[in-house]
């Protein structure tokens, strides 16, 4: 997942972030330089199924468990669920992991044509779910991964307390001109993140009859620099997020009351008047590897953690100057009996 006319200021530290990244959604935050590279997940985050990153050498325990390929999105969140998968593989079953950085489409693409291993955090898809699911079952759903995903639209704290009533979505028209960019056309701007994110935001702004206008940020990193900005400088802001998501341990994100998510009510893409669901993170793999014997194949179903772990790991990631593999290593030796039960 900027706020006056939008643009894109990202800074050296901001380019560290991008590279975490992710939701994100969403993420994308990282590391200038060497670390950029290696995420490359963050502000880039889009390129084909034959983009990878080498992690880990195949050792004598690499000819058992082999390749490893984990297919990374573009958010922070997404980032360290990777890594920490990745780093167990290659350290405690000898794989030979790899991470191609690819949008989410993309990589249920690799995983039906078998370039791509599997997927580490997955935000619903139905249509992607049936195609390659139910219907060309080249694709299978390997458990949840214990993240609770919300998504939705947020402003910063300074206007949920200058402006009570703006987190009810029914008065968002009365104050579309505090948002006005000069990329808005006269409307309120509702900013979003990456392109490929899961987003119903256009179908709502013309269904809910908002006088705002979706522009798109472009990462991130760009959306969570909107948000320091717009806190810090007390500027308005109203944008596309989502959790879980590690810098709201740095900023308090208030999100808008949308009308009530009920079950069916998005059913029809361009119909949606309502809000995003809660969603229940999963996994899911290529059935080819699926079928492999790979050791790798029981770690991914077993691996679950929570919001808490995911923001820990990303934080270190967005702000602490770490790679992702050295956060995924902290986090993997302070947190042995997690672990153990993914192995067991």
């Amino acid at each position: 997942m900027t706020r006056a006319p939008h643009h894109d200021p990202r800074t050296a530290a901001d380019e560290r972030e991008a590279l975490s990244m992710p939701r994100g959604i969403l993420r994308l935050p990282l590391v200038a330089g060497a670390a950029a590279l290696a995420l490359g997940l963050a502000a880039c985050g889009g390129g084909n199924i034959d983009q990878s990153g080498s992690s880990g050498s195949g050792t004598a325990g690499g000819a058992k468990c082999g390749a490893l390929r984990i297919a990374v999105n573009p958010w922070t969140g997404y980032v360290s669920n990777a890594h920490v998968i990745g780093y167990v593989a290659k350290t405690k079953l000898g794989c030979t992991v790899t991470y191609p950085d690819v949008k989410e489409e993309v990589g249920w693409q690799g995983m039906a044509s078998g370039s791509i291993d599997t997927i580490v955090e997955n935000w619903g898809h139905a249509d992607l779910t049936k195609k390659y699911i139910d219907e060309q079952k080249t694709v299978v759903d390997a458990g949840l991964t214990g993240n609770q995903g919300i998504i939705g639209w947020y402003v910063p704290p300074w206007m949920a307390e200058k402006y009570p009533d703006i987190t009810d979505w029914q008065n968002l028209n009365k104050y579309a001109d505090l948002f006005k960019t000069s990329e808005s056309g006269g409307k309120g701007q509702l900013l979003d993140g990456d392109p490929s994110y899961v987003t119903n935001d256009e179908a709502l702004v013309t269904n809910l009859k908002l006088n705002y206008k979706v522009v798109t940020g472009g990462s991130e990193a760009a959306l969570i620099t909107s948000f320091r900005q717009a806190e810090k400088n007390k500027t308005p802001l109203l944008a596309y997020f989502y959790d879980p998501q590690w810098f709201f341990s740095e900023v308090k994100l208030v999100k808008v009351n949308l009308p009530k998510y009920t079950e069916g009510c998005d059913a029809d893409p361009k119909k949606v008047a309502c809000d995003y669901p809660p969603y229940a993170l999963n996994k899911l793999m290529s059935k080819k590897f699926a079928d492999s014997g790979s050791p790798a194949v029981g770690l991914i179903q077993k691996f679950q953690w929570t919001n808490d772990d995911q923001n820990a790991v990303s934080e270190m990631i967005a702000n602490q100057n770490m790679t992702p593999d050295d956060a995924a290593k902290k986090w993997v030796d302070e947190n042995p009996d997690k672990v153990a039960a993914w192995l067991s």
